[in-house]
């Protein structure tokens, strides 16, 4: 089958009502061949928790390849609703077949097309299952009795989507005649990431795009230009506007609640609604912008016409009322009075993309991609762009400003990622993926159940409600009717069993009341993914606890009950409050089932705000009556839906917060959300992923704006996730939670001692520290804590965790295989090790001394602010010297021109040098210039002087930027350099950045860069062999921080505490032993750089480990990690 075939096959199959004639020659040319072997379940063959939503349940056929059965299925479905919802039910179905229904045999997974009654639109989906096995009799592997979840991915395909996803999934298999797809392949084509970065990299382009276009339009149009400057309008916040409103309506038009003609009911609209204006299909336009997207934001959408059911005459159709405020004009601009004019064919085109679509406007990129409005969950994953999109491009554009709009530019330009990369890390916004969300949710929820229960619930019991809460409603049904049946004498047996504890379902109606009345804060929301998480999580436990508790509820009201009663968020900046409200309504608009009185979103103005977490003002908190009035106020303004009551409740909480605060305009938690203090004396649980950002950054401003704030946690070199957590936990109740996602610096770093002694005096539970790899485009590495506001029970478990090959953790299993329990900890570094690990640490630091306590001294290596001008070869140094005028010039020049080593220069005990020089113009020296003629002709000649100055100021026109602000000359080095006379002595020198220890002897006036550090003083050559041991690369993977792959950073904070034995009578021999094989070692290789000296180097680790006194099992730990 050639390209095109192929792609004509998939258009006809997707973008068509479901035909089963044409979905069997689909399945024959993807497979290319597979067994027919029909039947149909129908009737009293679909068991009872199912029969509401299945008709039937059709297998056309079964492939079998490399071991893998995969079933060929055609499901119908009873409602036209249930397409969209009870997903979790349709994956629990064909799991339920899967796992033994045709007489106990296990299939791996199935291919399944479900199909609503009209046929318009239906489900392909891939259902495969994780079974868990038990080998009960020698020689017999069983499938666990227990429910195994099913994992679904789907494509939405019929009549009212496009195929764009799918072609580019199943064409090349299609077009492989002889290829006979693996599982793996077909989980390959259903694989949802690959879309969202598709989307995301043409979505940026148009960012770029329409802000230029929106540039173009202020500079030509005096009236705009006007308008922009004076409601402080920049295009950038424009762009992201317009962009979200045109994405949030893409995901609204697949409801049919848009273009409804009058009189019928809502669901029946036009769900490419937004084409369908474009092509003037509701109404003619001179300027699509202006005469459509304006008044269907701005007026249609925000205005409420319930009394005319809604009908917008303009348009002369229904159009829903959304509330909220992502439909007011920016910054309330007169979008009445002032023409924008931007051009049509920004929104849609002819022109050919480099896929050769055509089309590359706003409307074409969006037509082609198919948009969900459900939340892709760890179980159900869809092949489009879901709401979490929203969080994603927030992540990747939020650092873009107005001032730094061209510098973004220059960065696409270049290409590379870790540009981009570092461009965003400016603001330490990063996305947290979905599976460390669903951890951090469901362990939150466990231990608060745990903590409130009382020991009525024993945790295991929880974990198995937690967990399989999603995956068991249906079949729980089940089990209890048929218990209901044999209790009744209906029936004598049944193999359907109840999947979860019995302790679970006594307590039914107190875990539904824990879980209705919880209070959860996220203080840095970001784009919402803890809150929306958590409701997930807690809406999936009350629907099946609804179950044993016989009152079934719509799966809406859990939603609007969680949001209104326990999900509350901050966030410093605006567009992430923005979004994560959008997300918020998004995830409710999927529920909402009442096709005839569509509920308007509910005002989330004082649920998600906009404020710094840190802060903290003064305040009445004893005046009653005032606090009494806001928490009356707040919830009337959730649901009202009147413009003019919204502002006047508005202005009436804004007044109480004024006289609460004494006039203060500064944000504090513990005023705005009053009610959870007042009502639960704190928060239940506090989750966040706060921002890193260190506090000196850019002169220290976060660091002057939290010092006086009185956090005990405070280091002006630290980081503001530390003051993060310090926050969290005084917002917390007593026996509150937190749990954060944060860099794991803290946990080894100087500036984490103060928060490691803070978090001894609390109570750690979990500490998952998170090797490389867990977030796509962050630069450090992160750590899971969830820690209890309680006294220190001293039982902390812990696991060391790398993401490898990009495939999922299982950080549960993982914790429970290889988790270590935690005991004594202290302001010290916290090292996650196994007891005899830990024994061996203790036993390394009792018996060293700090090497800050021998006789030596530690500096480091030089810092220049522009090794291009001053690190020089040996022919450009002699050029200089040629060029001085007299000897006595060139002899004082030569004095400050010195032989210079960098980092890679620096080996195990030796080094090479490659010919380079620094030229030593030392603040600390006091030299002038103009003693040095020659000196000033090359830097002058070679570099413009706004480059060598030390102002701090940038050239972006000119390409480069001046060095960092100091008070040091122009031609001087960067540091002063005070110690410079310690270069001219022998020194141990070592890279502060490196895979491992690295520590090597450098003679005396040879000079290194700051990339490494070194020490002068006594014993050098037995301290350097005990620094370059197993011993010590062991001791500091236990206490250093690790920078990804990229290795530890080796700082003089690290090396000064390094544990060295004192040289006393009894291990002279030894340490005389080690300094002799040190000397064969330099003295091999300086003969031979590339001498094999691994010999000698064994002998002196295995005399390091009798300095120590190791025992046998504890040099194992070191040799083989054992």
């Amino acid at each position: 089958m050639n390209r095109e075939q192929a792609r004509n096959l998939v258009v006809k199959i997707f973008e068509n009502p479901f035909n089963k004639d044409d979905f069997l020659l689909f399945l024959k040319n993807l497979l290319k061949s597979f067994e027919e072997k029909p039947f149909v379940y129908r009737g009293s063959y679909i068991p009872h928790a199912f029969e509401p939503y299945i008709s039937s349940l059709e297998r056309i056929g079964k492939y079998s390849y490399d071991g893998k059965e995969i079933d060929l299925l055609i499901v119908q479905l009873k409602k036209e609703t249930s397409l969209e919802r009870a997903r979790a039910m349709q994956r629990n179905f064909i799991a339920w077949y899967l796992k033994g229904s045709r007489g106990g045999k296990l299939k791996d997974a199935a291919l399944v097309a479900f199909v609503s009654p009209e046929n318009q639109d239906w489900r392909f989906s891939l259902v495969k299952m994780d079974y868990s096995f038990d080998l009960k009799i020698p020689g017999k592997v069983k499938a666990k009795e227990e429910f195994t979840p099913a994992k679904r991915w789907s494509f939405l395909v019929g009549k009212n989507e496009n195929s764009h996803t799918a072609q580019s999934r199943f064409i090349p298999i299609l077009m492989n005649d002889e290829y006979k797809p693996t599982l793996e392949d077909l989980e390959e084509a259903f694989n949802v990431e690959i879309v969202t970065d598709e989307f995301f990299q043409k979505y940026r382009d148009l960012f770029i795009k329409t802000k230029l276009e929106l540039d173009n339009i202020v500079k030509q149009n005096p009236e705009v230009k006007q308008e922009f400057q004076a409601k402080n309008i920049s295009t950038v916040d424009f762009t992201k506007k317009l962009l979200s409103q045109i994405t949030f309506l893409y995901f609204l038009q697949k409801k049919g609640w848009f273009g409804v003609k009058k009189g019928q009911p809502w669901g029946t609209g036009q769900k490419d609604f937004m084409r369908k204006l474009f092509n003037k299909e509701f109404g003619d336009y001179q300027n699509f912008y202006n005469d459509i997207l304006e008044p269907l934001f701005f007026e249609a959408l925000r205005t409420d016409r319930s009394d005319a059911d809604h009908y917008f005459s303009r348009f002369d159709c229904k159009l829903p009322f959304l509330n909220g405020g992502l439909f007011d004009p920016i910054n309330n601009y007169n979008w009445v009075e002032i023409d924008i004019m931007i051009p049509d064919s920004l929104f849609s085109n002819t022109d050919n993309t480099k896929e050769v679509d055509q089309g590359d406007g706003i409307l074409d990129i969006f037509d082609r991609f198919n948009f969900t409005v459900n939340e892709e969950e760890p179980l159900e994953k869809e092949v489009a762009l879901d709401p979490e999109l929203l969080g994603k491009i927030y992540e990747k554009l939020n650092a873009i400003r107005e001032d730094n709009f061209e510098e973004y530019r220059k960065v696409l330009k270049s290409g590379k990622k870790s540009l981009e990369t570092k461009f965003n890390k400016e603001y330490g916004v990063y996305y947290t993926p979905r599976e460390i969300v669903h951890y951090m949710c469901q362990e939150s929820l466990i231990s608060y159940l745990e903590t409130e229960m009382h020991g009525k619930v024993l945790r295991k019991a929880l974990e198995k409600f937690v967990e399989k809460a999603d995956s068991v409603t249906e079949i729980e049904a089940i089990a209890l009717e048929k218990k209901e049946r044999i209790q009744a004498g209906d029936q004598k047996t049944t193999r359907y069993e109840t999947q979860i504890p019995e302790i679970i379902r006594r307590n039914a109606k107190e875990l539904d009341q824990l879980l209705a009345n919880i209070k959860v804060l996220d203080p840095a929301v970001g784009s919402g993914a803890f809150p929306i998480g958590m409701m997930h999580e807690i809406v999936k436990m009350r629907k099946l606890l609804s179950i044993y508790l016989d009152k079934e509820e719509k799966t809406y009201n859990f939603k609007r009950s969680c949001i209104e009663n326990s999900l509350y968020g901050v966030d410093i900046d605006n567009g992430a409050v923005e979004i994560c409200k959008l997300r918020f309504w998004l995830s409710m608009i999927v529920d909402e089932e009442d096709f005839h009185n569509i509920k308007p979103l509910p005002n989330l103005d004082y649920k998600v705000v906009k404020g710094d977490s840190l802060l903290k003002i003064e305040k009445k908190l004893l005046n009653f009556q005032l606090f009494d009035d806001l928490e009356k106020t707040k919830p009337l303004l959730f649901s009202e839906t009147s413009p003019s009551k919204k502002q006047d409740y508005k202005k009436q909480i804004d007044e109480l917060f004024s006289k609460i605060t004494n006039g203060n305009t500064e944000f504090d938690i513990e005023v705005y959300f009053s009610e959870v203090f007042h009502q639960n004396g704190g928060f239940d649980v506090v989750i966040a992923n706060p921002p890193y950002i260190q506090l000196q950054k850019n002169g220290g401003k976060l660091a002057k704006l939290y010092e006086k704030l009185n956090y005990e946690t405070f280091a002006r070199t630290g980081d503001i996730y530390t003051l993060f957590y310090e926050r969290g936990i005084q917002l917390l109740k007593d026996n509150g939670l937190l749990c954060f996602i944060t860099s794991n610096k803290w946990m080894r770093a100087g500036y984490g001692e103060k928060l490691r002694n803070f978090f001894a005096r609390y109570n750690p539970q979990i500490l998952i520290d998170l090797g490389p790899g867990i977030f796509e485009t962050a630069t450090v590495d992160t750590n899971i804590l969830l820690i209890q506001k309680k006294p220190n029970e001293k039982n902390l478990n812990a696991v060391t965790l790398q993401r490898e090959n990009h495939e999922p953790i299982d950080i549960k299993a993982e914790l429970k295989k290889r988790g270590v329990i935690l005991t004594d900890l202290t302001k010290d570094a916290w090292f996650i090790g196994s007891a005899t690990e830990q024994k061996l640490k203790e036993k390394i630091e009792q018996i060293g001394k700090p090497l800050k306590e021998w006789d030596v001294k530690i500096y480091y290596g030089i810092k220049t602010g522009l090794n291009e001008a001053f690190i020089i070869d040996s022919q450009k140094r002699e050029e200089i010297l040629n060029n001085c005028r007299d000897e006595e010039e060139r002899r004082r020049t030569e004095a400050v021109i010195k032989p210079i080593l960098r980092g890679r220069d620096i080996k195990r005990y030796y080094y090479e040098w490659a010919g380079l020089w620094v030229i030593g113009t030392f603040p600390a020296l006091r030299l002038n210039i103009d003693d040095y003629p020659s000196l000033k002709k090359y830097f002058l000649d070679h570099f413009d002087i706004r480059q060598l100055e030390q102002s701090g100021k940038k050239y972006p026109e000119l390409g480069f930027n001046a060095r960092k602000r100091t008070g040091n000359k122009w031609f001087e080095t960067q540091d002063q350099i005070a110690y410079y006379q310690e270069f001219e002595k022998e020194k141990v020198v070592w890279q502060r950045i490196t895979q491992e220890p690295t520590f090597c002897l450098v003679g005396a006036n040879i000079f290194t860069l700051d990339s490494m550090a070194f020490f002068t003083g006594s014993h050098l050559k037995y301290i350097m062999a005990i620094l370059n041991s197993k011993l010590i690369y062991k001791y500091v993977q236990m206490i250093v921080h690790q920078y990804g792959f990229t290795g530890f950073r080796l700082s003089n904070q690290y090396v000064e505490i390094m544990p060295i034995p004192p040289i006393t009578q009894s291990n002279q021999t030894i340490v005389q032993q080690i300094e002799k094989l040190v000397d064969k070692i330099l003295s091999s290789k300086k003969e031979n750089p590339l001498a094999d000296t691994s010999q000698w180097e064994q002998e002196i680790d295995r005399l390091v480990y009798k300095l120590y006194e190791l025992t046998k099992e504890e040099v194992g730990v070191i040799e083989n990690g054992k």
